[in-house]
C-alpha cells in the first residue's frame, strides 16, 4: 500500500495545528521540544516548496520553445 504525499495545504494546515497547539503554553517541555522541531522542518519544506513553484512561475517559453525570464510590465498590449 502507498501512502499519499500530503498536498502542500494539508501540509500548511498540519504547520498551523502545530503553532496553535504551542501557543495554547500548556505544553509539556519535550513535546513542545518536538513539536516546535517537526514546524520548523514543515517550515522548511513548505518554504523550499513555495521558491520552486516561483522559480517555475517566472520563467516563460516562447513561441520557438526557448525558455525565458518572464519580466514585469513585458507585455504585448504597450
Amino acid at each position: 500500500m502507498t501512502t499519499a504525499k500530503p498536498t502542500f495545504e494539508e501540509q500548511l494546515n498540519q504547520l498551523e495545528q502545530i503553532v496553535n497547539h504551542l501557543e495554547q503554553g500548556d505544553v509539556p517541555l519535550e513535546e513542545a521540544l518536538d513539536q516546535f522541531q517537526a514546524g520548523m522542518k514543515l517550515s522548511k519544506h513548505l518554504q523550499d516548496t513555495l521558491e520552486n513553484a516561483e522559480k517555475t512561475l517566472t520563467h516563460v517559453v516562447d513561441d520557438q520553445g526557448n525558455e525565458k525570464l518572464f519580466e514585469k510590465g513585458n507585455s504585448d498590449e504597450e
